[in-house]
């Protein structure tokens, strides 16, 4: 029977806005979990929650198992752990619960953890793991099993209670060079069942990986309680081994690098343009970068030569006031240069677009729109500026946060400060924005199809259909077609 029964608390079910879109990936970061501990010696089983239906579905894999210890260790490579939503702590605290009424040890790891320790340790925690996690893990469990005479209060990067007192360890340092670590524990992962979730939805199979740990950049609303304010990288020959490895175990059509920031150690991506097409193990990728580094290095050239069809990339606003005030360290100017020379190679690009950050006018706001409309994206992901524990922006506006600190789910949405407009604004100018974006990417599909009517798909015609359903009427001449920017009528807080 395996000693160790690892979960994580992201439920894909319980995410309505993530749920309809069904693009689940593997928990990465408990897989890696998984596969530390086995280079210890320790026996483990997953039971992955990511297409669960209820909490409570742990009970039979804990009757099954029979584990003296449940870890609770969230993919903290995957942005909506990093969201700490509501809705998946009150999650873990559930089978914190259900572990606890069974005579298990229960370790927690997981940022939302890691910035309310208290809470979760009230919930019954015996354990929670601060900072990078898989060292601390193994030394933990191997005190629980009788392994060790290393006490917890000499394990670095723990938080626990000792006489109703919680207490804290010294910070672990973080590994230097990740080619140590074993690759994640991919033979414990149900396959077919998340291919056919992918399939059935989108005709094709992605599986997730990454390639480094942290960032050293200072956007000063971006939350890094795990690894602090690092970078470090694994070799391009380690990342293609493990490539090959999963080509062979579960042949996936496409890549999704979950890395911060992919390629950003100088020559890295050269270096693995180079190791990928020699070995053979190219699978078509997505990545996230910034407009600053694809602008360096012919990186873009490399990036597509290895697989690159898609660069999501940071561009938050279309105002460079806004960019600085967020320290963000790049500029509109090198976002429309970023996007012409990926559009210009064929790697399509998606835009990561923040609004409500302190000091936003509607001018910012409709300049992030000319912005949108000019560089043309292919996709795009709208949020609203949201403070998180351990940045500049949360202990800006602290003083104006209420009881409620953290979004229920990914589609919540809540301006939790006190902006420029109210709450309500922010949400229709969500809409709006979507509603514009899908309308000039609709008159872009038209224009091609006029000019190239071999250019049609089956993406194509879903693209008009979607300019028919938004309400808009097909011009005889797509010259005079002028779509108003009307913004929604902004509520000024008092």
């Amino acid at each position: 029977m395996p000693e160790v029964l690892l979960t994580h608390s992201y439920f894909l079910h319980f995410d309505p806005k993530e749920y309809r879109a069904m693009m689940p990936y593997p928990p990465l970061g408990t897989l890696y979990a998984a596969a530390y501990l086995r280079s210890r010696g320790i026996s483990v089983a997953l039971h992955d929650v990511s297409l669960a239906k209820q909490e409570d579905e742990i009970v039979a894999a804990i009757e099954r198992h029979r584990p003296k210890i449940v870890v609770i260790y969230d993919d903290c490579f995957n942005y909506l752990t990093k969201m700490c939503l509501s809705r998946m702590r009150d999650a873990a605290f559930a089978m914190t619960r259900f572990a606890k009424e069974r005579e298990c040890k229960v370790i927690i790891f997981s940022s939302d953890a890691t910035d309310h320790v208290d809470q979760y340790l009230s919930q019954g925690a015996d354990y929670i793991i601060c900072g990078e996690a898989e060292i601390t893990l193994a030394e933990l469990v191997e005190h629980l099993l009788g392994n060790t005479e290393k006490t917890p209060e000499r394990i670095n990067g723990l938080a626990f209670h000792h006489n109703g007192v919680t207490r804290r360890t010294a910070r672990r340092a973080v590994l230097e060079d990740l080619d140590l670590l074993p690759f994640p524990a991919w033979d414990l992962v149900d396959f077919d069942r998340y291919r056919r979730a992918w399939t059935e939805r989108h005709g094709y199979f992605a599986l997730n990986m990454v390639t480094t740990r942290g960032c050293p950049f200072h956007c000063n609303w971006c939350a890094k309680p795990i690894y602090g304010q690092v970078y470090h990288s694994r070799s391009p020959e380690n990342v293609v081994q493990e490539m090959l490895l999963l080509k062979e175990l579960a042949k996936p059509d496409r890549i999704s690098f979950a890395d911060d920031i992919f390629g950003l150690k100088s020559g890295w991506v050269t270096k693995f343009d180079d190791v990928v097409n020699r070995a053979q193990a190219k699978i078509p990728f997505k990545c996230l970068s910034r407009v600053d580094l694809l602008l360096k290095e012919d990186s873009i050239r490399h990036l597509k030569n290895a697989g690159c069809g898609t660069v999501w990339i940071g561009a938050e606003s279309g105002s460079q006031q806004v960019l600085d005030a967020m320290e963000k360290g790049t500029t509109v100017e090198q976002i429309r240069a970023a996007t012409t020379l990926l559009h210009g190679i064929g790697i399509q690009v998606g835009f990561f677009l923040q609004f409500g950050y302190p000091g936003e006018t509607k001018g910012d706001i409709e300049s992030t729109l000319r912005m949108v409309k000019h560089c043309q994206p292919d996709e795009i992901g709208i949020s609203v500026s949201y403070p998180l524990p351990g940045t500049t922006f949360y202990e800006r506006v602290k003083k104006q946060l209420g009881e409620k600190q953290n979004w229920v789910d990914s589609q919540d949405l809540q301006l939790m400060f006190c902006g420029e407009y109210s709450p309500d604004f922010y949400r229709t100018l969500h809409r709006v924005v979507h509603k514009k974006f899908i309308i000039w990417r609709g008159v872009r599909t038209v224009q091609a199809l006029l000019t190239r009517p071999t250019a049609i798909s089956p993406r194509s015609i879903r693209l008009v259909a979607a300019m028919i359903y938004h309400g808009m009427t097909l011009p005889m001449d797509l010259r005079k077609l002028s779509v108003q920017e009307k913004l929604p009528v902004a509520h000024v807080r008092k």
